[in-house]
């Protein structure tokens, strides 16, 4: 199948693309490289072009003869979002409406979309199931929600057929492909503490420690970036008929900040000292999957995602990759060399 990955010079889209290559699919990636990185894209397929230019995505989308679209360029980091929610409706929002006019316009109505566990926002129930009812809680999981509210009604006005995966947790380096976890700037647990455990930080904060959680620090579902990428591949094949339907992808397991601090200092043999911070606004407490839907529909089940797995597979990517995808350490600001 001929597929164009937007964000596929991403963390997750990066590691979709490369698999579906392995696989036999021709892949071309569409990113701006404002948080992609060009060497995480399957080499000569990269096509460099913002989300929110539709007559170009239109030409892309005619060109290349696309079947479908796996759509992951968004920005995606929950503090940043309460603070600058503008870039993330017209980034997330409005570029995903430009995307979804391009399709209708070169006749491409087959679309996997990256989603989140940030449309639910506070769990009522916990595992949360797939018809938990959605209300996002930060600007970030607003935007998520308004595109899947979009995709329904494309996949029921115009017969797309859309599949919406929700991800708790991504985490994890891949162990198919020398790609992992580089983000600019880096607000994930896992890699924030590796870095620490590499001497790149002098401690990792914690954010809030008096959460309603057996420790008081937040709980969160990881899901190795691995078993996404393969839920992807199985979605893709799904997309046989109009509809909109979604699905969770965890690994129905939580696992506290603290066990998480544990589970690196465990791995890595380095002490990681940790510092308390107040809790960031528009941080649920307590999030972890109810992934059954995906288990007997996409015939998924997460393979890599037992925490220590996780962990250990980030820390020999920073371990080879100190700087991520960077030859060098950044360089300070205002330094002359």
């Amino acid at each position: 199948m001929r597929v164009l990955v937007t964000g596929g010079a991403g963390y997750i889209g990066s590691v979709t693309a490369h698999l579906l290559a392995s696989r036999g699919h021709e892949v071309w990636v569409y990113d701006n490289l404002s948080r992609g990185h060009l060497d995480a894209a399957p080499a000569g397929r990269l096509l460099q072009g913002d989300l929110r230019d539709a007559s170009r995505l239109a030409a892309v989308l005619r060109e290349k003869r696309i079947e479908a679209v796996l759509h992951f360029a968004a920005l995606a980091l929950v503090g940043e979002s309460t603070q600058r929610p503008q870039w993330y409706y017209s980034n997330n929002v409005l570029g995903s409406l430009c995307l979804l006019q391009a399709m209708q316009q070169s006749d491409v109505r087959r679309i996997v979309f990256s989603s989140t566990t940030a449309v639910y926002g506070v769990a009522r129930q916990v595992p949360i199931p797939v018809e938990h009812p959605r209300e996002p809680i930060n600007p970030y999981g607003r935007t998520k929600l308004a595109v899947e509210h979009a995709l329904a009604d494309y996949a029921r006005a115009c017969e797309f057929s859309v599949v919406a995966l929700r991800y708790f947790n991504a985490a994890g380096a891949s162990r198919l492909f020398p790609l992992g976890e580089d983000h600019r700037p880096e607000t994930h647990l896992i890699p924030n503490a590796l870095q620490v455990a590499l001497g790149q930080r002098e401690h990792l904060t914690i954010f809030g420690q008096e959460h309603p959680t057996p420790d008081g620090t937040c709980v969160r579902d990881y899901v190795h970036v691995d078993d996404l990428a393969r839920a992807h591949l199985a979605a893709l094949e799904q997309l046989q008929r109009p509809g909109f339907r979604a699905y969770n992808l965890g690994s129905g397991r939580g696992a506290s900040v603290r066990e998480v601090v544990e589970t690196c200092r465990r791995v890595t043999g380095q002490a990681i000292p940790v510092r308390i911070a107040p809790a960031r606004p528009g941080d649920p407490p307590l999030l972890v999957a109810d992934e059954s839907l995906a288990r007997r529909e996409l015939d998924w089940s997460p393979q890599n995602s037992s925490l220590e797995e996780i962990v250990a597979s980030a820390w020999d990517w920073h371990r080879e990759h100190p700087y991520g995808y960077r030859v060098a350490p950044p360089k300070r600001p205002g330094r002359v060399e």
